[in-house]
């Protein structure tokens, strides 16, 4: 079985940057998480997540590295796109994240 860290990238995705301990990693996967996949955004962005404590994945090479988890990625054919470092509160990503993906070449979020 693969890790996701280990798969390639896809055309647009989502990474989060976790670590073990983080507690707002935790808040994040509580609030967003679970419904993130069945989202219109899920769906235009799949989320990839990768641990900081190992080591960065070879198809993210193009990729600055980050210290701050939660830290979201957006990723279009390797290249970043946006980046959202923390996650202070639903509120907050949801309207962050649409203006994230708007910055995609080849799609939209309606």
């Amino acid at each position: 079985m693969l890790l996701a860290a280990q798969l390639p990238a896809r055309a647009a995705e989502l990474v989060m940057l976790e670590q073990p301990g983080c507690s707002w990693c935790k808040r994040w996967n509580e609030e967003i998480g679970t419904a993130y996949p069945n989202t219109e955004e899920g769906k235009l962005a799949p989320l990839r997540r990768v641990d900081i404590t190992e080591g960065w994945p070879a198809d993210l090479g193009q990729v600055r590295r980050e210290r701050l988890t939660p830290t979201f990625i957006l990723v279009e054919d390797g290249e970043e796109v946006a980046r959202l470092r923390g996650y202070p509160g639903a509120h907050f990503f949801w309207p962050v994240l649409n203006d994230m993906l708007s910055k995609l070449s080849s799609t939209s979020i309606n």
